[in-house]
C-alpha cells in the first residue's frame, strides 16, 4: 500500500502533498484536547500493523486498519496516519518523504469517508446493523484505499497497469479481514466504551 520513492510523477506527488495539507488542515481544526491519547494510540496502532508485510510480487501487502482509524478518530485519522507514514518513513525508510503525501492521503482519505457516511450507524441500538457498518466501514476503506494506490501508480504512467490491477486484486482478501477486525473492535467498545465512536449521536444501549 505504500508507494516507494521514485515511482510516481512529480504531478502525482505535489498533488497528493497539497490534498494531504488540506486534509491535515481541517483535521487539526477538528481535533479536541480530549481525542489526543486516542489520536497517538491508534498511530501506534496503524505504523505496527502496516510494518508486517506479506512479499507479494514486485511489493507487498500488509494490514492498514485505516477503516477502524475512521470509525473510531473520523477526521483525526488523517493525522494519526501522516505522524505513522512520516515515522516509519525516517525510521525504517518505509514509503518515503517525497510519496508522504500521496501515501497519507490514499489512506486517509477512505477511512474518513466511510466513517462520515456508515459512522453514525455505529452508535445505533441495532447490534447487527452496528457490526455491518463495521465491517463496510473496514471493508470500503481499505479497497478505496488500494484503488487510490492503484490509480496513483497508473496516473504515473501506463506502464505501472498491470502492477495496478494485481495490487487491487491482491488487497481484497486483506480487505475482508480488516472488515472483520473493524467490526469486532467496535462490537467491543459499544459494550465496554460506546463513548469512543465518535459519530454516537445517543450512548448505546445495551
Amino acid at each position: 500500500m505504500h508507494i516507494s520513492e521514485g515511482v510516481l510523477s512529480a504531478p502525482v506527488l505535489v498533488g497528493g502533498a497539497a490534498l494531504t495539507a488540506t486534509c491535515l488542515v481541517i483535521s487539526t481544526r477538528k481535533l479536541q484536547s480530549q481525542d489526543i491519547p486516542k489520536t497517538a494510540l491508534l498511530c501506534a496502532v496503524f505504523f505496527l500493523a502496516s510494518l508486517l508485510r506479506v512479499p507479494l510480487g514486485p511489493g507487498s501487502a500488509h494490514l492498514v486498519l485505516c477503516g477502524l482509524m475512521g470509525a473510531l478518530l473520523g477526521w483525526g485519522a488523517f493525522i494519526s496516519i501522516f505522524v505513522a507514514l512520516l515515522l516509519q518513513g525516517i525510521l525504517f525508510q518505509f514509503g518515503g518523504l517525497t510519496t508522504l503525501g500521496i501515501n497519507t492521503f490514499n489512506m486517509g482519505a477512505p477511512a474518513v469517508l466511510c466513517a462520515a457516511l456508515l459512522g453514525r450507524l455505529l452508535a445505533g441500538k441495532s447490534h447487527v446493523l452496528a457490526s455491518t457498518a463495521a465491517f463496510c466501514i473496514g471493508f470500503g476503506s481499505l479497497l478505496l484505499a488500494a484503488l487510490l494506490t492503484a490509480v496513483s501508480l497508473y496516473l504515473s504512467g501506463s506502464h505501472f497497469l498491470t502492477i495496478a490491477q494485481t495490487l487491487l486484486v491482491a488487497h481484497l482478501p486483506i480487505a475482508v479481514i480488516e472488515g472483520v477486525i473493524t467490526a469486532a473492535c467496535v462490537y467491543f467498545l459499544r459494550k465496554v466504551k460506546p463513548g469512543m465512536l465518535p459519530y454516537a449521536k445517543e450512548r448505546v444501549q445495551v
